[in-house]
């Protein structure tokens, strides 16, 4: 069976579509994915349905570097703007079959008075729209929580914008530790702006939990960041009570919710920097406060050391001044003192002294009184003492100590002591 190389059949392919009915044709498209590399400028042409807004044509193209200088200057003079995407264009392009890269337009002019794509035109129009109505700034006039830790993130699960935010995030030389929850919504296409409104409001219930909240995708096709060119998105976001982060795409890609965003950065990778960056800066402030207690503690110290030392030298002479004028003090004292005593004194002295007089009187007469009284009670008590009644004849007879009262109470042979008023009796009972 006979068969056609890959190389003749790209071969046949081009003598079929580069003739002069596909050279210098004008074309009318919007510019996707603009991009100057080698003096060269690369493109994607787009054409859209009217109704759904989409893509139901595309092709490759190229401005080479021969002409795109001048072709560039003259457009910028004329419309004011660069070649970028969203812009809708008019151009005069062949058809170029390569046998590598494949069929492509070459460009070789542009028409400058067909100016704005439909995207860049509805795009100005949803801002004046959001400007009217007094939200375009809401959210870019918040102030961030310094630093955001908490973070609610809004990506496309397993994606690898994702996956390179998080990994920048822990992996941060700082060691800071962010919390972190993924909030999955789809971020292109037709769902995009729906399921990241989803995603918005479920963090609106538990925003006391969040610091800011973070939109990231990354990079691709500039066709495929439609999905965020929605009003209804824009809205949600432009009055988001969070702060919002935005980092969609590459450095060259802009949506509107660049521009209601409070903070908008290049990639998801740059979102990660940047939320790691504040963290920074409140370090370095609390470094730098911590620099400044640390200072003003030692301009406290050495100002104290300073009086320290004046007041050691002046100690001396300060202790004997406060000496002297204590002593001043204490002389007043004695001296007043005693003034105020003698006027006191004297009257109290001379009534001591006549009670002295009536005291030694009364005194007299109370120990006479008293003298009379224990002599009767020393004839009273001599009178009814043993010894007297001894002296009267009778006697007292003691065995082993006790006084004996009954004489069938001792045993013969016994010793027994009388005493008698004038010496003892020793005696054996028989």
């Amino acid at each position: 069976m006979e068969s056609l190389s890959l190389l003749q059949l790209n071969k046949r392919i081009a003598s079929l579509v580069m003739t002069p009915a596909t050279a210098n044709v004008w074309v009318t498209a919007e510019l996707s994915d603009v991009a100057v590399r080698g003096g060269h400028c690369y493109m994607e042409l787009l054409q859209k349905d009217p109704a759904s807004g989409a893509t139901v044509a595309k092709a490759r193209a190229a401005i080479w570097a021969n002409q795109f200088a001048y072709i560039r200057s003259d457009f910028y003079a004329a419309t004011g703007q660069d070649f970028r995407t969203g812009l809708k264009v008019m151009v005069r392009a062949s058809v170029s079959m390569h046998p590598v890269y494949g069929m492509s337009l070459v460009i070789n002019a542009v028409n400058p008075d067909y100016t704005m794509g439909d995207i860049l035109r509805r795009r100005n129009e949803m801002l004046a729209r959001l400007k009217q109505e007094g939200i375009l700034d809401l959210n870019r006039s918040l102030e961030l929580t310094e630093p955001p830790l908490r973070v609610a993130v809004i990506s496309a699960e397993g994606a690898a914008g994702y996956g390179d935010f998080m990994n920048q995030l822990t992996a941060n030389p700082l060691r800071l530790r962010f919390t972190t929850t993924l909030f999955p919504a789809v971020m292109q296409g037709e769902k995009a702006a729906a399921t990241i409104i989803s995603a918005l409001e479920k963090i609106a219930m538990q925003q006391g939990k969040w610091d800011c909240v973070v939109i990231i995708r990354g990079g691709g096709a500039t066709s495929d960041l439609l999905g965020f060119e929605d009003y209804n998105l824009a809205s949600h976001v432009a009055q988001f009570p969070l702060p919002v982060i935005v980092g969609i795409g590459h450095e060259r890609d802009v949506t509107i919710l660049d521009y209601v965003a409070c903070v908008r950065v290049k990639t998801p990778t740059a979102a990660a920097e940047w939320l790691i960056a504040q963290g920074k800066d409140a370090l370095d402030r609390l470094e730098l406060l911590g620099q400044q207690i640390v200072s003003a503690a030692r301009e406290h110290l050495s100002g104290c050391k300073e009086q320290l030392g004046m007041l050691e030298g002046r100690l001396p002479s300060l202790a004997t001044a406060m000496v002297d004028r204590a002593s001043s003090r204490l002389d007043r004292y004695t001296l007043a003192l005693q003034q105020t005593a003698s006027r006191h004194l004297a009257p109290k002295t001379a009534r001591l002294d006549a009670l002295q007089s009536s005291l030694r009187v009364i005194t007299e007469a109370l120990l006479q009184r008293r003298m009379a009284r224990l002599d009767a009670l020393a004839q009273m008590l001599d009178a009814l003492s043993p010894q007297a009644t001894l002296r009267r004849g009778y006697s007292i007879t003691r065995a082993g100590g006790k006084v004996v009262t009954s004489a069938e109470d001792i045993p013969a042979g016994t010793v027994l002591t009388t005493t008698l008023a004038s010496g003892e009796i020793i005696s054996v009972k028989q």
